[in-house]
């Protein structure tokens, strides 16, 4: 019986992901690659924050918009309707993904761990008014989508790895590059392919905890 799979034909010394060859950014110091994470996740606001239904392993997603920062740009902070499925799912398993992308193709893909803080403190820290809007005033003077409102809560997105692709070149550079690839069979060199592995995320907290 045959089996199927990926050939990965033998490519001599020519990489069988040209691709990701020709734009990986390996130069780039874990500062330099944190700082542009962070600005581009800041930047974008908007993430879909993906989560697995325990019920039935099916995974969905949603759009969350960035209320914050935390170790020095590595981690995410959202803030969320605790009664929410989201915060259901995320309490039987916190694993998620975060991805950002703009209109210029520019993305960023975060892994890692969710919890949920329900102290006031730190909700009165991130709250802004605009809750209001997608939380409602239930009209018992205590579920008014206020920063006292107790259905408001944080979810904190612990970072374990991150993957992101971000570009200096102008629309009209890139696409000239592409066109000259599609001629010549050259891959088009136009982004900035950058990981920030496991290691490497260990790394930068070690070194926050340094400065705090």
């Amino acid at each position: 019986m045959s089996s199927s799979g990926f050939s990965n034909a033998n490519t001599g010394d020519k990489p069988a992901d040209p691709y990701g060859a020709a734009n990986a950014d390996p130069q780039a110091t874990l500062s330099q690659k944190v700082e542009a994470l962070s600005k581009f996740a800041n930047n974008c606001k908007f993430g879909m924050m993906t989560t697995r239904d325990a019920s039935n392993g099916k995974l969905s997603s949603r759009c969350m918009a960035v209320a914050g920062t935390d170790t020095g740009g590595l981690d995410l902070i959202f803030t969320t309707n605790t009664e929410s499925h989201k915060t259901d799912e995320l309490a039987k398993d916190s694993h998620t993904n975060i991805s950002f992308v703009d209109s210029s193709g520019q993305w960023a893909s975060f892994a890692g761990d969710a919890s949920i803080e329900t102290d006031r403190a730190v909700v009165t820290k991130y709250y802004n008014s605009a809750l209001k809007a997608w939380l409602g005033d239930l009209g018992d003077g205590k579920h008014d989508g206020s920063e006292n409102d107790p259905r408001i809560g944080i979810i904190r997105v612990k970072t374990g790895s991150v993957s992101y692709c971000l570009t200096d070149m102008t629309v009209i550079g890139r696409m000239a590059e592409i066109a000259k690839g599609a001629v010549t069979g050259e891959p088009a060199s136009i982004n900035k392919l950058r990981f920030i592995s496991e290691a490497e995320v260990l790394q930068w907290r070690a070194s926050e905890s340094l400065r705090t």
